[in-house]
């Protein structure tokens, strides 16, 4: 099979951005498999792993995954989905408390996700929408796997494109799109709230899906962390810059000179 494509020739040429096809555009060795992760894929996924501390579960019972092949029905093992992200509470962070996961086989963990978050991608969008049926003799759909086979409770669909999140409960054994204020979802069950943020991570500043506490704080990455360590040591250390200084003043107005050494030798 071909995949070459004709491009017209102008004249002056056209820039190479319009004209050379994009990640979307060209073919996976897996026939069935069109692409690979793009950047954003990679790095949005590690935000939400870093930022998922839910705080009635300790962090050895917390596990979170991107780009990991979920197998969901033992009658058809070899079966599976692929979320862009999903986390797991109640479950050992590792496979039997001794080894990394190659994979999350639902028959064998007997826990499923907690909540699964897809990022809408050009050649996606209309499954992780829930908007292409179950052919005949064909797996189930993203959709019907996630609300009907494992009915996670929350299913989060994030569009870099267009900014937009939405968020789906399963309520009455169907997702229903949830109403979100400020592009905000609090999840009770967990005691955690996943929303868009506007800043810096990996040196890009740009919106982001993450993880915030009952009180509405931003979890902070390790990153983020060592820096208001390092921001709270640089006032402390201004301000006893600063009780130095009104010592000295206060030792000046009684006549004293603060930088005689011989004040330090009597003390």
């Amino acid at each position: 099979m071909s995949f070459a494509r004709y491009i017209e020739q102008t004249d002056p040429p056209r820039p190479a951005k319009e004209t050379l096809p994009t990640m979307y555009d060209l073919p996976s060795e897996d026939p069935e498999e069109p692409g690979l992760p793009d950047e954003f894929h990679d790095l949005q996924p590690e935000l939400l792993r870093i930022t998922f501390q839910p705080p009635a579960y300790s962090p050895e019972q917390v596990f979170s995954a991107s780009d990991m092949n979920l197998y969901y029905d033992v009658r058809y093992p070899n079966r599976y989905k692929r979320p862009d992200w999903f986390g797991v509470v109640g479950v050992s962070k590792l496979y039997e408390g001794r080894d990394l996961r190659l994979s999350y086989v639902i028959w064998q963990e007997g826990v499923s996700p907690f909540v699964v978050v897809e990022l809408l991608s050009p050649n996606t969008e209309a499954e992780d929408l829930g908007r292409t049926e179950q052919k005949d003799n064909q797996p189930p759909t993203k959709w019907q796997v996630y609300e009907q086979i494992l009915r996670i409770p929350y299913y989060v669909v994030f569009s870099r494109y267009t900014g937009r999140l939405q968020v789906f409960r399963l309520q009455g054994g169907h997702y229903q799109e949830l109403a979100l204020t400020e592009s905000k979802v609090w999840m009770p069950d967990i005691t955690l709230g996943l929303g868009l943020w506007q800043g810096e991570y990996a040196g890009v500043n740009r919106l982001w899906l993450r993880w915030y506490d009952r009180k509405g704080n931003w979890i902070s990455t390790e990153a983020e962390q060592e820096r208001q360590r390092a921001e709270q040591e640089r006032q402390r250390a201004e301000q006893e810059r600063q009780r130095a200084e009104r010592l000295a003043q206060r030792l000046r107005s009684l006549g004293i000179n603060p930088d005689d050494d011989t004040l330090t030798e009597k003390s």
